[in-house]
């Protein structure tokens, strides 16, 4: 017969899965329309910075500048962009590689606006 305290102990982490398996979905994303409205050239960014304002960007990297900064451009413009290596997540974007980059904008008063970059992403059209 099975004792008291292991049918406890085994209903206890029945539980703790079921709980676990719960909260591993409820941290999902919302992927809908926002009202948040996000600079979407480097001529906008330039034109009037804003610390930590959020920017959606088309362009390519076009070349390191240090470890983790490179020179992005879009049509409109260049700027410094700063991509932790975690945020290429093992791809390789080269200079001709058209990427959307999204992120925040990055202001002080001794430098120029630079983008702090959250995600990489590769546009259909350009694969």
């Amino acid at each position: 017969m099975i004792s008291r305290k292991l049918l406890t102990g085994l209903l206890a982490a029945a539980c703790s899965i079921g709980l676990l398996a719960v909260s591993s979905t409820a941290s999902a994303q919302y992927v809908g329309p926002t009202r948040i409205k996000a600079k979407t050239t480097v001529r906008s960014v330039l034109k009037n910075p804003v610390d930590d304002e959020a920017v959606i960007l088309k362009g390519k990297l076009t070349k390191q500048l240090k470890h983790d900064e490179y020179e992005f451009a879009d049509k409109t413009g260049t700027i410094v962009v700063d991509i932790d290596e975690n945020v290429f997540a093992g791809r390789r974007i080269g200079p001709d590689t058209v990427i959307e980059i999204a992120g925040e904008v990055d202001t002080d008063a001794l430098r120029p606006p630079k983008i702090d970059v959250k995600r990489i992403g590769i546009p259909a059209q350009a694969r």
